[in-house]
């Protein structure tokens, strides 16, 4: 007797230069994976298993992002044989902290870094998925929330846009009942304009937000510059700290480029 075929869409995992974070994220799941893999075909995912299936792909999730020739010839081919893609993390929707390049030479970390710099096939810069082909959604993060990643994957299955926070930490801040770290101790803080989705971890253990969910809605970037000049904070430390997981977001880049002059 012929087994009746697979009715559920299917699901590809794919991943650029990243750490795999965004993809751990999504088999630490655990309880709701399960859920998750009894209403998808997960048909492509080497993170978590050797067997595979051929395209086209209902959905595609991509980690990472594109810094190498061979990146963006592979990126067109995945959106090629994708119906929707998904980018996830900071590296697939700004860059990642590997853009940092892009504000250097790269030949001459190449040089100091391997010993056959003749060996390595890189781009100059480090771009998001989106600069490269049409992307779907982008889920912020580094890494991204397991939560918002749930969610995600519901409202595809539900075939309905997905509901993710773009206000500030600041909200998720209020909301757990922790007080400012910069009005109560003077600690910068980039929680002012860095989208939630963290549970503002950072701060409820006395730590300035680091900037990891990409710019919140409408972020006063000048505000906050006033802010940290009044702590002590100079534009060449404002500089380092909008330079970091979400360096190549629009907001961050514009601002970090004319504060350092």
């Amino acid at each position: 007797m012929t087994a009746a075929p697979d009715s559920r869409p299917t699901l590809a995992v794919w991943k650029f230069a990243s750490c795999d974070g965004c993809q751990l994220t999504l088999l630490d799941c655990e309880d709701e994976l399960l859920t998750i893999a009894g209403a998808i075909n997960i048909a492509y995912f080497p993170e978590a298993t050797r067997a595979e299936s051929p395209g086209p792909y209902d959905l595609s999730i991509v980690e990472g992002s594109v810094t190498t020739p061979h990146d963006a010839e592979r990126i067109l081919e995945v959106r090629a044989m994708s119906r929707t893609l998904i980018t996830i993390g900071a590296c697939a929707t700004a860059g990642g902290v590997q853009s940092l390049k892009n504000w250097a030479n790269v030949d001459d970390f190449i040089s100091i870094v391997y010993a056959e710099p003749s060996f390595i096939d890189t781009l100059a810069t480090s771009t998001p998925i989106a600069d490269h082909v049409e992307v779907d959604f982008e889920l912020r993060g580094c890494p991204i929330s397991k939560q918002q990643l749930i969610e995600v994957i519901d409202a595809f299955l539900s075939g309905r846009k997905p509901n993710t926070p773009t206000h500030s930490v600041c909200v998720e801040c209020k909301l757990r009942g922790t007080p400012c770290i910069m009005v109560s101790h003077g600690t910068p803080c980039m929680g002012p304009i860095t989208q939630s989705g963290c549970g503002a971890l950072c701060p409820a253990y006395n730590r300035g937000c680091y900037g990891c969910f990409w710019p919140s809605d409408s972020p006063n970037i000048e505000s906050l510059r006033d802010t940290w000049h009044g702590l002590g904070i100079d534009d060449e430390q404002l500089v380092r700290a909008l330079r970091t997981f979400n360096a190549y977001a629009p907001e961050f880049k514009e601002a970090s480029d004319r504060y350092a002059g």
